[in-house]
């Protein structure tokens, strides 16, 4: 087949590129260019997206030279601008923690940049990226599936839960299968010259005011019942659950309990009241099937790195549904999105709305 892979600058989409050249396909490589510039003048934290991006695309060259294939540069700077720091920038200053990178995955990688590769002139069968996921086609219903990568430490399928069934048709996930161990043992064996080089993170945040423009200012931090215990610098720099720089003395921790960016005031109190039950989650998707009928009995991750919970989802009007935990369990962010499993199956997910 003719394979258009996805490459970063880093070793997994390296790796990935590689496997698919063994196994004979015809591999082109694109980079899609999110960073309008300047380019940082000093180094910073490594991330997908971030003012040292002229390094992922030098280091991307040099893994196709290596490999021997054609590195198209795409840019995507002026949709991901509109598609998503502009959903990051609303969501805190509606005091939600949007995700980013879930979003980005949706709407821009597995979205724009394959169809702005396809109107260059491009022609390719499938897209494939380094994400550790995988992608198996059910005989019965006839519909692709998202599961768990094999090494779950690596998993990234909390953060591709939104792609459709079109999508998930034409991606290839070649590293689904492999430890994050063995991938830099491919790489090195191979002499990939990014066989060390560092993982990014997922999202460069910077200075908080640049990123986010101008929200709410200072405010008061007050408990549930009201009283103000301090002032906070904007609630744009909090997240429901987060305990460090509160700037609060008091005789136990205190967490972020809630944010009312409407009043511009942040509720903290003790981890006990971090603690919910349930939750109410907004635009829904599913992927066995085309919407939920009925009550399903699944396992819930309400971050990227949280632990599965137990959990009853039962579906609402409108593209919503209520998730009800088995366990009470600790920051559960609107804004943030609770990804549902049966096994090692993505049944669907869908943003936090409310949390109770």
């Amino acid at each position: 087949m003719k394979i258009a892979v996805g490459l970063s600058g880093g070793v997994d989409s390296a790796v990935a590129a590689l496997l698919l050249l063994r196994e004979g396909h015809e591999v082109s490589g694109v980079l899609m260019k999110l960073w309008p510039g300047p380019e940082a003048e000093a180094p910073v934290k490594s991330a997908c997206y971030g003012p040292d991006e002229a390094g992922d695309i030098r280091a991307a060259g040099e893994v196709s030279a290596a490999l021997g294939i054609p590195l198209r540069v795409i840019d995507c700077s002026r949709d991901y601008e509109d598609l998503v720091l502009r959903y990051f920038r609303d969501g805190y200053a509606a005091g939600r923690t949007p995700n980013p990178c879930v979003r980005c995955n949706q709407l821009v990688k597995f979205g724009v940049l394959p169809a702005v590769v396809r109107a260059s002139g491009l022609a390719f069968d499938r897209f494939a990226t380094g994400h550790y996921a995988r992608v198996e086609r059910d005989e019965r219903s006839g519909r692709f599936l998202l599961k768990r990568a094999a090494d779950r430490s690596k998993d990234q399928s909390y953060f591709l839960y939104r792609l459709g069934q079109e999508q998930l048709a034409s991606v290839l996930f070649p590293l689904g299968g492999l430890a994050k161990s063995r991938v830099r043992e491919i790489a090195r064996e191979a002499g990939l010259p990014v066989h060390d080089r560092k993982e990014s993170q997922d999202f460069y945040g910077g200075d908080l005011d640049d990123i986010v423009g101008p929200g709410a200012g200072e405010g008061d931090i007050v408990d549930r019942e009201g009283r103000v215990l301090g002032r906070h610098r904007g609630v744009r720099h909090y997240t429901v659950g987060q305990r460090k720089g509160l700037g609060i003395a008091w005789p136990v921790p205190l967490y972020v309990t809630g944010i009312d960016a409407g009043a511009n005031r942040l509720v903290v109190g003790p981890e006990s009241e971090t603690l919910r039950r349930a939750a109410a989650v907004r635009d829904c998707v599913w992927g066995p099937f085309e919407a939920l009928i009925g009550p399903a009995h699944v396992a819930v991750k309400v971050r990227s790195a949280a632990r599965p919970i137990a959990a009853t989802v039962v579906p609402l009007d409108g593209g919503r549904c209520r998730v009800d935990l088995a366990e009470p369990v600790s920051a559960v962010a609107p804004g943030q999105s609770a990804v549902f499993y049966d096994g090692e199956t993505v049944v669907g997910g869908g943003v936090i709305e409310s949390a109770a």
